[in-house]
């Protein structure tokens, strides 16, 4: 089936004209639907223009099967970034196919014992079932450098060696420190740091922490952490002394795949010695809790998972009644629903939902949510709907205004760099939504050692 033209985008503060849709048309089920891209927690979207070849993590994993998927939404322009586009700025890229559920699962936590859909369908929040005959689902793998299985592809003695010369004796060669450290594969960290171990018999990390001082060091240390381990620390980071960092905590837990939210509880136990599940329950209070609590249960539908038109229609219809329905807003339902669809399917939801209702889901979640809630499901919106111009948007959100949020800015620049490819969209996503060049505005906020190697982060 085709939907008729779409009505309007997803809200005029995000950066796109009320009279647009980010949504294309869906035609049904296409079988040239392209293979899902990088599995990163950052994917590769080709509307911000082409991505250099041979990047991103996973590039070997087999194509995840897409029975009766919707088809790839148009990109923003031809071969070059700015190119003339056959749809409005703004409409959402091509990202990974959309999940799905693993069949028989239960329940999330927090899922209502009312409100099902008909004929037969799970209760609003669970997982919907795979139509009989639907090719298996396939778990999403983990990002780069998530697993201990993933090893380096290269010989990294040289750059232990190099890195030794420029912290040894009077002063430091911060130049090299920068050059070695700012490009260096998320699967590569671990290794380099035994390296260096077993070769100097020193702490590459206790070396870079005396060798340098401010937000260099914050810089350096959030890089040699890598990408597992940093999350895990700026979730206790978040978790940590009076108050709950919202933000950052959201950064790191929000729309993540399973295998990941697997991987950073596990870590995140394994590091202090705590559970992150009692942890966000101790630090979070009422149905903000139990929404982090469905988050947390790594639930949400897989990348191989088929489409399925109708279970997108019956959320539509169950969304609404829960949000704006004469009965007042019933909360958790919403959240169930959102947490456990994968983004494919969301953006889906969102696009169905403008269609019906003549009103955009965004924009019905910042009238009826507050707080910290609503600030959790409007990023699960617009990771799904445009994850790149997300990542744009959170840049210069923490160099906007007076004074630089500099320990944000180091977080999302480090999370961001690890997919290159990535890097680069968000970089033309900034251009085009601030007018702007990513890297003269970083210039502008930062200097010295600590801005060259930003800087090195966000070039490509």
């Amino acid at each position: 089936m085709a939907y008729p033209p779409p009505q309007s985008g997803y809200g005029q503060a995000y950066g796109q004209p009320q009279s647009q849709s980010p949504y294309p048309q869906y035609q049904g089920y296409n079988p040239s639907f392209p293979p899902p891209q990088s599995h990163s927690p950052y994917p590769q979207h080709p509307s911000y223009g082409p991505i250099p070849p041979n990047q991103g993590p996973f590039q070997g994993y087999p194509q995840q099967g897409r029975h009766n998927q919707p088809p790839p939404q148009q990109p923003y322009g031809g071969a070059a970034y700015g190119g003339a586009s056959p749809q409005p700025y703004g409409a959402p890229p091509n990202i990974a196919s959309p999940y799905g559920a693993p069949p028989n699962a239960a329940s999330p936590y927090g899922a209502p014992p009312y409100g099902g859909p008909p004929n037969g369908a799970p209760p609003y929040g669970g997982p919907p079932q795979q139509p009989y005959g639907a090719p298996p689902t396939m778990p999403t793998p983990p990002t780069s450098g998530y697993t201990p299985t993933q090893y380096p592809q290269s010989d990294l003695a040289s750059t232990a060696d190099a890195l030794r010369k420029a912290m040894k004796g009077i002063g430091t060669d911060e130049a090299i420190l920068i050059g070695l450290l700012a490009h260096i594969p998320a699967t590569e960290v671990s290794h380099l740091k035994q390296t260096y171990q077993a070769r100097h018999h020193r702490s590459l990390e206790s070396d870079i922490e005396k060798e340098t001082s401010s937000h260099f060091r914050l810089a350096l240390l959030s890089i040699l952490r890598g990408p597992l381990q940093d999350d895990v620390y700026s979730l206790n980071k978040a978790l940590k002394g009076a108050g709950t960092n919202e933000a950052l905590l959201n950064d790191v837990l929000v729309a993540r795949s399973n295998a990941d939210m697997h991987a950073i509880k596990s870590a995140y136990q394994h590091t202090y010695k705590r559970s992150l599940d009692t942890d966000v329950r101790q630090d979070l209070s009422a149905k903000t809790e139990r929404l982090f609590a469905m988050i947390l249960a790594a639930t949400r539908q897989e990348d191989s998972a088929p489409f399925i038109q109708q279970q997108v229609q019956a959320d539509v219809t169950e969304l609404h009644r829960a949000i704006e329905g004469k009965a007042g807003t019933d909360q958790l339902i919403a959240c169930s629903i959102l947490t456990n669809r994968n983004d494919g399917h969301l953006r889906a939801i969102a696009h169905q939902y403008d269609q019906t209702y003549r009103t955009a889901l965004e924009k019905v979640i910042q009238k009826q949510f507050s707080g910290h809630m609503k600030d959790t499901l409007v990023q699960i919106m617009r990771t799904a709907t445009d994850r790149v111009m997300r990542d744009a948007v959170a840049l210069e959100e923490t160099m906007k205004g007076m004074g630089t949020k500099d320990e944000m800015l180091v977080r999302r620049v480090v999370a961001l760099h690890w997919d290159r490819g990535h890097m680069a969209q968000v970089g033309r996503a900034y251009r085009a939504k601030f007018g702007k060049d990513l890297v003269g505005r970083i210039r502008g906020e930062t200097s010295g050692d600590y801005m060259r190697v930003l800087v090195a982060m966000v070039e490509v």
